[in-house]
């Protein structure tokens, strides 16, 4: 019994002659094309060659890439501050003022429902244990 393959090939025997004819003229072609020379590869040519092997085939990838670093970009200098606070230039007197009002409203909103350290009643500490007394209610 014939197997499949050696049936499509008995089918297809008539037209192997045509085929060898195109391989023969496509062959015949390939040997005409003078080489590339490797001086104008390795020169000015790699960005040709690096342009159509990696932008090329991917072009929806870098598009996303570049969109997305344009994105962060964006949302970066959206919320950047204005004027930064490090910079500002003020000068002495004016340092000074602030210095004062800052005292004064220090002054005016001290808590002073509490005593201070010095007119706070000291609790005294308590003994070791072995010298207090225990009592007992029965």
């Amino acid at each position: 019994m014939k197997t499949p393959r050696d049936l499509l090939f008995e089918h297809h025997r008539q037209v192997q002659p045509k085929l060898d004819a195109v391989r023969g003229k496509v062959s015949g072609r390939l040997q005409q094309v003078p080489a590339p020379d490797p001086g104008l590869v390795r020169g000015t040519n790699v960005w040709l060659v690096l342009w159509r092997e990696l932008v090329l085939p991917s072009r929806r990838v870098w598009a996303g890439i570049a969109a997305s670093w344009v994105l962060i970009l964006g949302v970066n200098f959206a919320l950047r501050d204005p004027a930064p606070a490090g910079k500002m230039m003020v000068s002495a007197p004016v340092m000074m003022s602030f210095q004062e009002q800052q005292q004064l409203v220090n002054e005016l909103l001290a808590d002073r429902s509490q005593p201070h350290d010095a007119d706070r009643p000291k609790t005294a500490q308590p003994g070791p244990r072995s010298m207090r007394s225990v009592m007992v209610t029965i």
